[in-house]
């Protein structure tokens, strides 16, 4: 895994100094090694900081160029079907290193940008094609890999984190006062946009083409699942997907240097340590719990780690781990208020002390109907009294209301974004709060689909991989998501609901291909989010100690009284997004 950046600048000439600075800032991303590329007018550069993992030699240098000389690329992923797109590409093109990187220019020397389509994995690259002009920036399917881009005038300036935009010359910290509005309506600032003016995120499964000479662009979506509803009995899909994981842990262990895993002793990260033992693997593997806390996940890991003689490493986190939060703006440049980024931070911490990367369990919920909300609504939309089935008739759910009301933690609607923000303030309020999660609803699907998407696009593709990528990668540490295989997607989509989903079996298709591997304590585990004990987000006197003497009520953009309003009513979880937003605006907004 890697850092990329770069620039475009049809006025000035890009300066070595700048170029460095941009891609010094990404080290943390890719401390192994590190390389520039700048054309010989000097008006595009590429730079790259590099975590290897693939030919480990100064061959896998990036960025790096194809057989012509005329298509550089700066990568930043993992292509896991590399050899298979190798032997399929090596009778017209001359391979010079064992790295994905190189398949991806040969595949783009060979089917142009739709060399995206072939790709199996989690990838963010900057591709620059010399001989026609054009700059492409591509974010993989599911958005586990992140790239952002700021566009001015005669500028293009791009990074995999925000931090490496900032250092560029002709970048203004100007906020964006309605991705402002937006963080405490979602929690993350939802794509395409940044929390800074003319400044955008590339959307999961988007390429945006650039054209060299003036800058003008345009943007694609190369991928969406494809939702039908065909018969098949639910234990031959339980088959399918099993041969679909089995294949997509196989091919994300391909490595120069050893895989670890993340450990909750939940099912989806405790199946996969499970199918790394079925193919002869055994990775050491990590986990996080909280001080005094009967139902701290490190209990449950360990009876995982016992089951399969894995060496189990746990880090132990108590009230003074929420401290950590002002160091968090420099691990998530663009403020998140997840409840569990610190756990996560501090997880990442604890396995990069042993190894590169480590496999984690995201994308599992989502696709098998993990989470309490896809049950619920399923149950609204499926109920069988008669009275019920009337009452839906004649006023149906509103699934985006729903959604939005299911994601809030700590509603901020117009009222209260009112009367937080000061009167000038008040025009970026959205008129509609839920444009995002409207943007992202499809129509047409089944309820609990409908919800399944909502979760791919929303709360997954913004804010939990977002989440993974900055805390594991701030301490140089690869995660990689099995689950999150596209295959593994549309085979589930394809099939009825009733295929996959079972209200009195907790995500079926894969308690199916478990339930005779791992310990019977595990698979009677209720879902348990990835977050500690309540007392640990309630500690009152710590948001009075943040939020008494606020930067963002001094600035003149939040009404100091709401704020005290809120202490007041120990209103926590507007009070942690508050906070977060308090912090990275003391680090970046002023």
């Amino acid at each position: 895994m890697c850092g990329i950046s770069g620039c475009i600048d049809l006025n000035r000439k890009i300066s070595d100094e700048v170029i460095v600075s941009m891609n010094d800032s990404l080290k943390h991303r890719g401390p192994d090694d590190s390389g520039i590329y700048i054309s010989d007018d000097r008006n595009v550069a590429l730079a790259h900081q590099r975590l290897s993992f693939l030919d480990l030699s100064e061959l896998g240098r990036q960025p790096m160029k194809d057989n012509s000389g005329q298509v550089v690329i700066s990568f930043n992923g993992e292509i896991y079907n590399y050899l298979e797109l190798k032997e399929e590409l090596k009778a017209n093109y001359s391979f010079e290193t064992h790295t994905d990187t190189e398949v991806v220019l040969a595949g783009y020397t060979k089917w142009g940008i739709d060399v995206v389509n072939k790709l199996e994995g989690m990838f963010a690259f900057a591709l620059f094609d010399s001989k026609k002009q054009k700059l492409f920036l591509v974010r993989d399917r599911f958005g586990i890999k992140p790239l952002y881009y700021f566009l001015s005038g005669s500028t293009l300036v791009f990074g995999s984190e925000l931090k490496a935009i900032v250092y560029h010359p002709a970048f203004a910290r100007q906020l964006d006062y309605s991705a402002f509005c937006d963080f405490f309506i979602y929690r993350y600032v939802p794509s395409p946009k940044s929390i800074w003016k003319n400044t955008y995120k590339v959307s999961p499964a988007q390429y945006v083409e650039f054209d060299v000479n003036n800058l003008s662009f345009t943007s694609a979506e190369y991928w969406q699942p494809e939702f039908s509803d065909k018969k098949i009995k639910p234990a031959d899909l339980a088959s399918q997907v099993d041969t679909i994981l089995l294949d997509s842990v196989k091919k994300q262990l391909r490595s120069d240097v050893p895989i670890g895993s993340f450990l909750s002793g939940g099912y989806d990260s405790s199946s996969l340590v499970y199918y790394m033992h079925r193919l002869g693997y055994k990775p050491s593997v990590y986990s996080i719990g909280f001080k005094d806390w009967q139902e701290s996940e490190h209990n449950y890991a360990k009876v995982v780690a016992d089951k399969f003689k894995l060496e189990l490493e746990v880090t132990i986190a108590d009230g003074n781990n929420l401290n950590l939060l002002d160091e968090m703006p420099m691990v998530y440049d663009e403020p998140l208020a997840d409840i569990s980024i610190i756990p996560t931070y501090m997880v990442s911490q604890l396995a990069s002390k042993k190894v590169k990367a480590v496999f984690s369990g995201e994308g599992a919920d989502e696709i098998f109907g993990g989470y309490t909300w896809q049950k619920n609504f399923f149950a609204m939309n499926e109920s069988r009294s008669w009275n019920e089935k009337i009452r839906n008739w004649f006023k149906p759910v509103d699934t985006v209301e729903y959604y939005a009301n299911s994601m809030a933690m700590g509603i901020f609607g117009k009222d209260e974004l009112k009367n937080f923000l000061q009167p000038e303030y008040h025009q970026h309020i959205p008129d509609d709060l839920n444009w995002f999660f409207r943007k992202q609803f499809k129509k047409g699907l089944s309820p609990l689909k409908s919800v399944q998407h909502l979760d791919m696009k929303c709360f997954m593709g913004e804010m939990v991989l977002t989440k993974m990528d900055r805390a594991s990668m701030f301490h140089s540490l690869e995660v990689r998501v099995p689950f999150l295989s596209h295959k593994l997607y549309e085979t589930v989509f394809a099939h009825d609901e009733n295929s996959y989903y079972k209200t009195d079996v907790t995500k079926y298709l894969l308690f199916e291909n478990v339930k005779k591997h791992l310990p019977e304590k595990i698979l009677k585990r209720e879902k348990q989010g990835f977050v500690g004990p309540a007392e640990y987000y309630t500690n009152m006197d710590w948001y009075r100690k943040i939020l008494s003497k606020s930067k963002l009520a001094e600035a003149g953009i939040a009404n100091k009284n709401f704020i005290s309003e809120k202490l007041q009513a120990n209103d926590y979880w507007i009070l942690w997004k508050l906070a977060v937003m308090e912090k990275w605006f003391e680090k970046w907004g002023n």
